[in-house]
């Protein structure tokens, strides 16, 4: 038998190294004090009538480290909190969304910068709004370049939202032709209408949040050939055993829907109108979805692992990767105030500077709800964080998930 060499027995040392140092970090987990810190933060907003309740899910290397439920459902039934809630997640919609036209991406249906008006002629020659004149009708100059699909799923394009998230004489005519209107528009009614109402601003100078997504679900019904929720629900939901997740609650699910609350004084006020309890006309892919934190976990398990779960593929690595690769033009740097040290990709905010943002990693990337749910997909530490709350204190929401990424990262 030969003797080993000082250089083999070298490297054979490193390599016994190398692979204790992998072990180790494929089964690492979460420290509890992190852990616990989480679980009585949440409890104490609770306690204080903060928030009604909360379900925090929590995965690393896809195992779950916390699935826990605090507080209520309903406040004034006294409905305990259920892991299986169900939540109105608002802009987690995106995400989803944006999935959907990866997807017709991997299959050759457009490229990234083509125009938008290739796919969607009635939005061919848009014009950008400068004033009003005296009659109220508006000036507008041309576009330098016609909106292009990247800038649409970067916010980016020249679009507002509807109000009140955003104002003005442009946001008002969305609401005239029916953007956003649930009950009585389908996209195929209202998005063409677009093609008649300026963009708000050159494309590719601003980021501004809009409704660029809901224009992307129509987009999907049109290289797609199906309508919006049936391509989510064939292509996405069922593939990845999403059973929860819809337009609306059915009426056989209703008891698991959580109530939305407004903090004041010490007390919550109950404001939801029970909207998504009755299928909607026009399926929103900017804010339409209910779901579950499980649900939701499959679809950000999924793209943890670079586009499939369980041996189900939804989307190519190529594909997971534009999605959280900043996709900004070179003249806008980075997104709004509120979200600092972030850039934009494909309907999911990124990371880019951890230092400014509570020590998240850099490519950590995340959105979250209006009623105040969220979620991030840390492919650093191979971290999923999802929380769901249904709250109207926007500015409360936002302190807490700054909360929750200072207790798991600082």
């Amino acid at each position: 038998m030969k003797s080993i060499s000082k250089i083999q027995l070298i490297l054979i040392t490193v390599a016994a190294t190398l692979l204790a140092l992998a072990s180790t970090f494929a089964s690492a987990e979460i420290e509890k004090s992190r852990l616990d810190a989480i679980a009585s933060d949440l409890q104490a907003r609770v306690d204080e009538s903060m928030l009604s309740g909360v379900v925090a899910l929590i995965a690393q290397d896809g195992e779950i480290q916390m699935n826990q439920a605090f507080g209520y459902q309903n406040v004034e039934d006294q409905v305990p909190m259920s892991t299986d809630s169900i939540f109105r997640i608002f802009s987690m919609t995106k995400p989803v969304t944006g999935t959907a036209l990866m997807m017709l991406y991997d299959e050759g249906k457009f490229q990234l910068d083509d125009p938008v008006e290739k796919h969607i002629p009635a939005l061919a020659g848009m014009t950008v709004f400068v004033s009003e004149d005296s009659d109220g009708n508006f000036v507008t100059e041309p576009a330098g370049h016609p909106m292009t699909i990247r800038e649409l799923v970067s916010h980016t394009g020249g679009l507002l939202y509807t109000p009140p998230l955003s104002g003005g004489p442009v946001a008002a005519a969305y609401s005239a032709a029916g953007i956003n209107d649930l009950p009585n528009y389908t996209l195929a009614e209202s998005i063409p209408a677009l093609g008649d109402i300026p963009l708000a601003y050159q494309p590719g100078t601003q980021w501004v949040y809009s409704i660029s997504v809901d224009v992307q679900g129509y987009l999907v019904e049109v290289l797609s050939g199906q309508t919006f929720d049936q391509f989510l629900q064939q292509r996405i939901f069922d593939p990845l055993g999403m059973i929860d997740t819809s337009f609306f609650v059915a009426p056989e699910k209703a008891d698991r829907l959580a109530r939305q609350y407004f903090p004041a004084n010490g007390s919550l006020s109950r404001v939801d109108d029970g909207s998504f309890l009755k299928e909607p006309k026009f399926f929103s892919g900017g804010g339409g979805l209910t779901s579950t934190a499980s649900d939701y976990m499959k679809f950000a398990q999924m793209h943890l692992n670079g586009g499939e779960l369980d041996g189900v593929r939804i989307l190519s690595e190529e594909a997971v990767q534009i999605m959280r690769s900043n996709q900004l033009p070179d003249a806008v740097k980075n997104i709004a105030d509120l979200y600092p040290g972030n850039v934009f990709g494909v309907d999911f905010a990124i990371v880019d500077e951890p230092e400014k943002y509570n020590g998240a990693p850099r490519g950590t990337h995340w959105w979250w709800g209006i009623a105040g749910s969220w979620f991030w997909i840390d492919p650093v530490e191979d971290i999923i964080v999802i929380g769901m709350i249904q709250n109207s204190n926007i500015l409360y929401s936002l302190e807490v998930h700054a909360a929750i990424r200072e207790a798991l990262y600082q």
